[in-house]
């Protein structure tokens, strides 16, 4: 998504790191694509550990390919929100275009070397197209709220923080008065009962400290 800010941290970093030293070995025993999805809460750290990883993998030489949830959206962010206040029941994974996302995917993995995707303009409230240069990456991260759901993917990593956790976070990226009003309280709570559902299909755990474990399931 253009006009959004992502601000990588330390504990970002540290998260990261952890994650490709499960990865790496995963990585060095397969020639063909690998995708990989960061899921969590809003503003549990999403787009910036998805940013992270890929920066850690470029340092191994291994080049990746960010696929954003935002750029999915059925609407973009300001009109989405329109549509939640006037029926609440619009919020969950049908706000987003999944199926869309999947086939993106599916095209990475079968070795597209360019795909042409929505790109969300914030700043504008509207949704293009853009065509982009897959040839030379190796992984694909798609990160987002519901991205656990996806299936053309080989390894899902959840961020295990909850909206009240996060506010710290989404206060300091604030992108919107807007986000941080009641209804959008009510919006998270609807969010948290969908999403921390979808923990149980993730293979990597990244906690509230940001320490990484890999799962029991």
């Amino acid at each position: 998504m253009r006009g959004d800010a992502i601000l990588v941290e330390a504990h970002h970093e540290k998260a990261a790191r952890a994650i490709c030293e499960i990865l790496l070995p995963r990585l060095a025993n397969r020639d063909d694509r690998f995708v990989l999805t960061v899921a969590g809460e809003s503003g549990s750290g999403k787009s910036e550990t998805a940013t992270a990883i890929g920066q850690v993998l470029a340092e191994y030489a291994i080049p990746s390919f960010l696929f954003q949830q935002d750029d999915y959206f059925v609407y973009p962010p300001k009109s989405n929100d329109r549509a939640r206040r006037a029926d609440i029941g619009w919020v969950g994974s049908g706000e987003v275009r999944l199926d869309l996302m999947d086939r993106h995917l599916k095209a990475f993995r079968d070795g597209a070397t360019s795909l042409t995707k929505p790109l969300v303009l914030y700043g504008d409230d509207t949704i293009v197209e853009e065509t982009v240069d897959l040839d030379a990456s190796r992984v694909a991260i798609a990160e987002g709220t519901y991205t656990t759901l996806l299936e053309q993917v080989d390894l899902h990593i959840f961020i295990d923080r909850n909206f009240d956790q996060t506010r710290a976070h989404r206060e300091k990226r604030r992108r919107d008065d807007s986000e941080l009003d009641v209804f959008i309280d009510r919006v998270l709570t609807i969010e948290h009962e969908i999403i921390s559902a979808q923990k149980s299909r993730a293979q990597i755990i990244i906690h509230a400290d940001y320490t990484v474990s890999t799962a029991s399931n």
